[in-house]
């Protein structure tokens, strides 16, 4: 992709990419837009991004590999037209892939996905990203772009040397004993999750299965948002209820065993963003219902 950098500024080309529903779209919880411009972490990089048309504006305070950090993180190398065309051809998808165009399927860091959707059970979008701020603000080290201070994602090592009181400080209720766990087993070497990474989409589902706080749904964001298994196809309750309402209005009897059957099926080896589609596109439709299903 063609680029050019001045001073700290880097510009980069990024077609079919929109960073303001991408950054919005349930994925990650700790971007905060300030104007036209959306401030963050990526691993240890402190950055502000900004969009004009196919033109992302990015700068940070010292990575000289800034423009490979930012294309691999928002998975700038997918091919979304050729995704997007493998989705099934079907009313409600086609009508979600036509309000979605641009949003892309992030490559996160394993540990801070991993840790963050275990926070999220039962929990709306809004008070996932107070959990983040409070747990970065905690345990995580400052860093300073312009006049703005932002926080890393803690460690496991970081998490697993606090308590479980510390982190239900954070608004984590129940949450925190599960994380807790989580991060002993990772610091301990127990759980390794970058060798996860060669394994098959049934082991890692397996695997991430049994660390605290991750059933099926969780594993299937961390598989989807951490691992690049594309197939995964996370079932959340906005998911059950599209799946329910628009793919079998008339069938009361429809098992979640059945539902993730006919998803893995219908939805193709690209499920998984055909699944970010249909979660975002109906997110953003009930976003005034005050009542609105947690992540």
């Amino acid at each position: 992709m063609a680029k050019k950098s001045l001073k700290k500024l880097t510009e980069i080309v990024a077609p079919d990419f929109d960073l303001a529903m991408t950054l919005d779209s349930g994925q990650v919880f700790h971007w905060e837009k300030i104007g036209n411009r959306f401030y963050g972490t990526i691993g240890n990089h402190a950055v502000w991004l900004e969009q004009h048309g196919r033109i992302l504006k990015v700068r940070d305070g010292k990575s000289s590999a800034l423009s490979g950090l930012i294309e691999n993180y928002f998975a700038l190398d997918h091919p979304l037209a050729e995704i997007c065309d493998s989705f099934p051809d079907d009313p409600i998808m086609n009508v979600a892939r036509s309000y979605c165009h641009g949003l892309r399927i992030m490559r996160q860091p394993k540990w801070e996905c991993l840790a963050m959707f275990i926070c999220s059970s039962m929990k709306q979008v809004a008070h996932i990203r107070q959990i983040s701020k409070k747990i970065r603000e905690r345990f995580g080290e400052r860093r300073k772009i312009e006049h703005h201070e932002l926080f890393t994602f803690p460690s496991p090592g970081r998490i697993a040397q606090s308590s479980e009181k510390e982190l239900r400080e954070c608004a984590l209720g129940y949450r925190a004993k599960n994380l807790l766990g989580t991060a002993q087993l990772i610091d301990s070497g127990v759980v390794n999750l970058e060798e996860e990474s060669t394994s098959s989409d049934d082991d890692l589902l397996g695997k991430l299965c049994q660390l605290p706080g991750v059933g099926a749904k969780v594993a299937n964001c961390v598989m989807l948002f951490a691992y690049e298994r594309l197939r995964a196809f996370p079932i959340d309750v906005w998911i059950e209820r599209v799946l329910r309402a628009q793919y079998f209005p008339r069938k009361r009897n429809m098992t979640a065993g059945r539902l993730r059957a006919f998803a893995e099926t219908h939805f193709g080896e690209h499920g998984g963003y055909a699944q970010q589609y249909l979660f975002h596109h109906a997110r953003m439709a009930a976003r005034a219902n005050l009542s609105a299903p947690p992540r």
